[in-house]
């Protein structure tokens, strides 16, 4: 008996042992490199706005007259046209892009996880699809530069070839805006879609099992399971899916800085290229450049706020609103008062 009321007592001692320290402890290094790294140089950025700090290498600033508190805000809004045609710009590539991303990614994903059809060589398939997500934005901007060069690149040649160029004269991709910028578009789809296609599969496999043996049993069409039941089960992965490609093509960079610098004529430069140029080229404008920084991190932020807004689960919330409207009756009615 002595030894069983030992064990039990080992038993009362471990189950009272609290590890949500450990927890803590662990989240240590991400809370001070969030703090160190992100936080710091966002609040950094959000200061510099209000002063005067332009040039290299210079930490010593003032902030600016009460009259004047907000005049890089205004520079930027009102008196810089670049910034609109960067803003224009990076919402117009951004959505041409998204759109045929999703919809791409989305049948992919249809197509991967249909268990009517078996796909022959599916890993193979998932990786090549993958895979231009993971070569690195100055390979693949260099890479389509080098395609479509003029007079002499692959492309060129292979019109060439085709009789589609008759004349001799090489058409310049690079020189014409709309050209230019249906390439970027079609950069950003390439490289994006893969990792959207993943995401979208992961949702569809969290689906139960049972809901599709029950459309199967039903008779339901490879459409109708579509759209009656696999997008209406992922609504909150594809809103993770918007606000996170939203915040990436507000932050586009590499591509349209890499491949034809912003050019031509203004025609792929974006917001963020844009602030680099501000920030790191000419006058070296820091608080300018800070402006135009916290100008797109409010967008950012009130363009999220819709989307979650827009999307948000209305059954729930009403479902939420009739359970507090009975608890409320039934302390009513527990009182008397009904």
């Amino acid at each position: 008996m002595k030894k069983k009321d030992s064990n039990v007592t080992v038993l009362k001692k471990r189950s009272t042992v609290s590890y949500a320290k450990y927890g803590y402890i662990f989240s240590i290094p991400f809370v001070l490199a969030f703090l160190i790294f992100s936080l710091y140089p966002t609040l950094y950025t959000a200061i510099l706005g209000f002063t005067n700090l332009r040039g290299v290498g210079k930490t010593n600033f003032k902030f600016l007259a009460l009259d004047k508190f907000f005049s890089n805000y205004e520079y930027i809004i009102f008196k810089n046209p670049t910034f609109r045609i960067a803003l224009l710009n990076t919402f117009k590539i951004w959505i041409c892009n998204f759109i045929p991303q999703m919809i791409l990614a989305l049948l992919l994903a249809a197509w991967f996880t249909n268990r009517r059809v078996k796909v022959p060589g599916e890993g193979a398939f998932k990786v090549l699809f993958y895979m231009p997500n993971i070569i690195t934005a100055a390979t693949v901007a260099i890479l389509f530069n080098a395609l479509f060069a003029d007079p002499i690149g692959p492309i060129n040649s292979l019109l060439q070839k085709l009789g589609i160029i008759t004349d001799g004269k090489p058409i310049k991709f690079l020189q014409d805006k709309g050209t230019a910028q249906a390439i970027v578009i079609f950069i950003q789809t390439w490289m994006w879609y893969g990792y959207t296609m993943i995401i979208m599969i992961s949702a569809i496999l969290g689906i139960s099992p049972d809901i599709f043996e029950a459309a199967d049993i039903d008779g339901a069409s490879g459409i109708q399971v579509f759209f009656k039941i696999t997008i209406p089960n992922i609504k909150t992965i594809l809103l993770f899916t918007l606000v996170t490609s939203l915040i990436g093509g507000l932050n586009m960079f590499d591509i349209p800085y890499l491949f034809l610098n912003g050019g031509p004529d203004n025609a792929t430069i974006t917001t963020n290229v844009f602030i680099y140029k501000l920030a790191f080229s000419g006058g070296y404008l820091y608080n300018r450049a800070s402006a135009a920084s916290m100008i797109m991190w409010l967008l950012i932020v009130a363009c999220s706020a819709v989307m979650f807004f827009a999307m948000r689960d209305k059954e729930e919330i009403a479902l939420k609103k009739q359970k507090k409207l009975q608890a409320k009756q039934a302390k009513l009615a527990a009182k008397g008062v009904m």
